[in-house]
């Protein structure tokens, strides 16, 4: 199985008085959405379920890939890696699923599927960490198959 963490791009700063869930991408953010909605585009597998947090930025980041996807309350801010995990069916779903999602839960997400500790694992914005469950020899195990930003693509 493999879980690929999106956080969103770039969004506007918090106004007073405004929710955080309605934060837009900036116009670096829609750039950065686009550039890596276009790797990705080229690498992901047909089957994909791709799961979103119900943000206005998330909405925009995934909206840049040009799938399906759904909306998942779990994903907002204060979820938990667990949710995040049971959502994706993490290790048992078939295919690869797409989380779009905020920081910290990827981070500490990405965190726990390689034994780090949660504070060793920060994902920056609009970056893609993929990730790949398998079994070797009777042994199960994760691996990181790729880490980008969409500053270096």
């Amino acid at each position: 199985m493999d879980l690929i963490l999106w956080r969103h791009a770039e969004a506007e700063n918090l106004d007073d008085g405004d929710e955080d869930i309605q934060r837009p991408l900036t116009s670096r953010g829609e750039k950065q959405a686009a550039r890596m909605a276009a790797w990705l585009d080229r690498q992901l597998p047909e089957g994909l379920r791709v799961l979103v947090s119900p943000s206005v930025r998330t909405e925009q980041t995934a909206r840049a890939l040009g799938r399906k996807y759904k909306l998942r309350a779990e994903l907002l801010p204060g979820g938990s890696v667990e949710d995040l995990l049971e959502l994706a069916q993490w290790p048992h779903s078939r295919g690869a699923v797409l989380v779009v999602g905020h920081q910290p839960m990827l981070g500490e997400t990405a965190a726990k599927l390689l034994g780090m500790t949660a504070s060793q694992c920060a994902i920056r914005k609009g970056s893609v960490w993929w990730l790949r469950h398998r079994k070797r020899q009777e042994e199960e195990e994760t691996i990181l198959l790729s880490v980008q930003s969409p500053d270096f693509l």
